[in-house]
């Protein structure tokens, strides 16, 4: 039954907006008289979260996302653990729009809801909502779509979901400390040098005896930073706002990505994580009956590195000309050689999805554990190189009184 969003008037007069079930507007408005309220607006929810032009309701679906990554995660759960228990997708979603919490959510649920009753196929009515689900989520889905086996790649999909996020917040978990201390540093520098440092060698400087070499420098150091320290600060948001404009050219972009892979610590890492997304974006594909050709577009799409990206794309030219998945994906240096191997083995096998998703789990472990080393390493460096800024500038304040003390004797 379609769902239509409504706006009407209680007894004491007060606005009330929500969803209701109804075979059509009139339908709708006439439960709304019923329940004793007059309706002022009656709209289909599927037009209005879509996207109908001049409505409310799609301003508010686009204004941000109704799903965050572990938001999505959740909900596919739930959806997979009712599609699985023998409900139907319909009922299914009905039962997700009541539980949900969010307007957006609540509204976009119910815009599903009635696409589907209306005989849509879940997956076209996700794809009205790129921003909500991307190819990969709707390409599978359509693969379990056909198949007759939607709950167990929904249920696949979450697994895939909940991988993925873990794989981020461990990465995210291992920069946050040093980032953290990085930024303090500068910080506590920044404001011993353009306060403390002149503050007090000012008392100093008047007297007949030269002040130390630290503390001359030092005091060079701090009169710059406090004469330029603003445009300093400007030219550090212009370069950012720059970068952020060459990434948006599609060149500039590619070589960008492509050398940040060649950097020693941090290009090894990336190189990991994109490759460990492919390979689990392809393993999912792939499990779920996706064609392998359209499988390694979709998987191509997901990932953020361009230079990585094209690299894909590549491969999906070779393997469209007839030659294995292993041997496109060996003829590019930037994908670690363990993808390769393992999609030998799993052509040699018949098991390609298997050892793809093996692939992807080394590869996930490896970025981790070498996140976590460079964190790690990263701890004791900063603090140490926090430790001799700082005793620096102290020996540049101490060094006057020290020599000012033997002057005295």
């Amino acid at each position: 039954m379609p769902a239509y969003t409504f706006e009407a008037l209680d007894v004491q007069g007060a606005t009330q907006k929500g969803l209701i079930d109804a075979d059509t507007a009139r339908a709708a408005r006439t439960q709304l008289r019923a329940r004793g309220l007059v309706p002022l607006q009656v709209e289909p929810a599927a037009a209005s979260a879509a996207g109908a032009s001049g409505q409310g309701l799609r301003r508010e679906l686009w204004a941000s996302k109704a799903f965050n990554a572990t938001g999505l995660m959740v909900w596919t759960r739930q959806l997979a653990g009712l599609v699985l228990a023998g409900m139907p997708l319909e009922r299914a979603l009905s039962a997700l729009t009541e539980e949900a919490e969010v307007d957006r959510q609540r509204h976009l649920c119910a815009s599903l809801r009635a696409e589907v009753s209306g005989g849509t196929a879940f997956a076209r009515a996700l794809a009205q909502f790129p921003r909500e689900f991307d190819t990969a989520y709707t390409a599978v889905i359509a693969a379990g779509e056909q198949s007759g086996q939607l709950g167990t790649v929904l249920n696949r999909l979450a697994d895939d979901l909940e991988a993925r996020e873990a794989l981020k917040n461990k990465l995210i978990g291992a920069s946050l400390y040093p980032a953290i201390v990085s930024l303090m540093a500068v910080a506590i520098v920044i404001f011993l040098v353009s306060y403390v440092v002149p503050q007090v060698a000012s008392v100093f400087q008047g007297k007949e005896r030269a002040l130390p070499l630290l503390t001359v420098v030092m005091l060079a150091v701090s009169a710059v930073v406090r004469d330029w320290g603003w445009a300093m600060l400007l030219a550090l948001l212009a370069l950012g706002g720059g970068v952020a404009l060459a990434r948006r050219q599609p060149d500039l972009r590619l070589r960008m990505d492509a050398a940040w892979l060649t950097l020693p610590l941090v290009g090894r890492l990336a190189r990991g994580f994109n490759a460990a997304r492919f390979a689990a974006t392809l393993a999912m594909l792939a499990s779920a009956g996706v064609p392998i050709l359209r499988a390694l577009q979709t998987a191509a799409d997901t990932l953020n590195n361009r230079a990585m990206r094209a690299d894909a794309l590549d491969a999906l030219v070779l393997v469209r000309e007839g030659a294995p998945l292993a041997s496109a994906l060996a003829s590019k240096k930037r994908f670690p050689p363990l993808l390769s191997m393992f999609a030998r083995l799993g052509e040699q096998t018949g098991q390609l999805p298997a050892m793809l998703q093996r692939a992807a789990d080394q590869l996930s472990a490896e970025v981790q554990r070498r996140a976590m080393h460079l964190a790690t390493v990263l701890e004791p460096l900063l603090i140490v190189g926090m430790g001799l800024v700082v005793m620096l500038i102290v020996l540049a304040v101490l060094m006057p009184i020290i020599q000012l003390n033997q002057l005295v004797k």
